[in-house]
């Protein structure tokens, strides 16, 4: 029988900071949650969605009170979005793979995972500390960046980044602080530095604001799309940043993956800052996806033991979750 075995906070450090418009983090908590039955073992993690007022500690503490059925479809009803799913919901697929003796990619009827050329965040900062780090970041071999902005000052700050990164794509992320800038004329002189695209330029809620906008990018919803029922009201964007904690697991991600593509829309697959537990059901999802962003876990200090191995900005399938072993 099918049991919740625990639901725990783990503390990770950043390395460094972790630098957006709404402020910096200098280590993230997470929760993970164990199931199990008398055989096997299922493992999946949840980062809280901090600025909708989630926290690790509650959502453990939801995975323990749950005492509905143990099944990924019911939980898409018996419990509201967020980490707290993600993290039950991963760890059943995980389970239910075990079981099988065979992995996740295949339980679902997906192809076998490709390595992922994840992009790299660049934290906000000063210009010349963001060019310093779009430098580094190249010579990782991360050819995709990803640059925080916050509405002042972002053309300085992405000509920078182009400086240290010249052969790099870019792609930024307003985390809603364009909402009261000429969204039009922004997004036309950053395509100039050579950016591909804008994530979630205006508030959430607040999504008429780009009625009639045209702008030269793609515009992609992030803070504006958690699940499939948010996608009638996001036709002003051409794009949709899907993520596991946001989405409520992976057995959301994937129906609001399949559901998008067919709207039209674009896909970025995100996460929040966690280790590669999280990470590792998310891969499984942005096969495929036009940008991958998945780089959760390089911003730590230090990841779990069995981490999605890198190589040359590359992220390659692991042995960490999901393997049917």
């Amino acid at each position: 029988m099918t049991r919740i075995i625990s639901a725990t906070v783990e503390r990770w450090p950043v390395a460094g900071a972790f630098i957006i418009s709404r402020g910096a983090k200098t280590v993230v908590d997470v929760v993970t949650c164990l199931v199990g039955d008398e055989d096997h073992v299922g493992r999946g993690e949840g980062t809280a969605i901090y600025y909708e007022g989630e926290t690790a500690e509650g959502c453990a503490a939801a995975i323990n009170a749950y005492d509905g059925p143990l099944d990924r479809q019911f939980l898409l009803h018996a419990m509201p979005r967020g980490a707290a799913r993600n993290a039950l919901d991963c760890a059943l697929w995980d389970l239910e793979a075990k079981r099988a003796g065979i992995p996740v990619w295949k339980l679902a009827g997906l192809e076998p995972p490709a390595p992922l050329p994840t992009a790299f965040t660049i934290s906000l900062n000063d210009p010349a500390r963001m060019e310093a780090d779009a430098r580094a970041a190249a010579a990782r071999g991360f050819a995709l960046l990803k640059c925080k902005l916050t509405g002042e000052g972002d053309l300085a700050r992405i000509a920078a980044v182009r400086a240290g990164a010249p052969a790099a794509r870019l792609i930024v992320d307003a985390n809603e602080s364009w909402h009261d800038l000429d969204i039009a004329a922004q997004a036309q002189a950053l395509s100039e530095l050579g950016v591909e695209m804008v994530e979630q330029p205006v508030l959430h809620g607040r999504e008429e604001r780009l009625a009639g906008i045209r702008a030269p990018l793609p515009l992609c919803a992030d803070e504006s799309c958690h699940t499939r029922a948010d996608l009638d009201r996001l036709g002003d964007f051409d794009a949709v940043n899907i993520k596991l904690d946001k989405a409520g697991g992976l057995t959301e991600a994937l129906a609001l993956a399949r559901e998008a593509r067919e709207r039209g829309f674009r896909i970025l697959v995100g996460c929040m800052l966690g280790t590669s537990l999280g990470i590792a059901p998310a891969a499984l999802v942005a096969q495929g996806a036009d940008w991958i962003d998945l780089d959760g876990a390089l911003l730590l200090a230090s990841d779990r033991e069995g981490g999605l191995p890198l190589k040359d900005g590359l992220l390659h399938p692991g042995t960490l979750w999901g393997t049917g072993q």
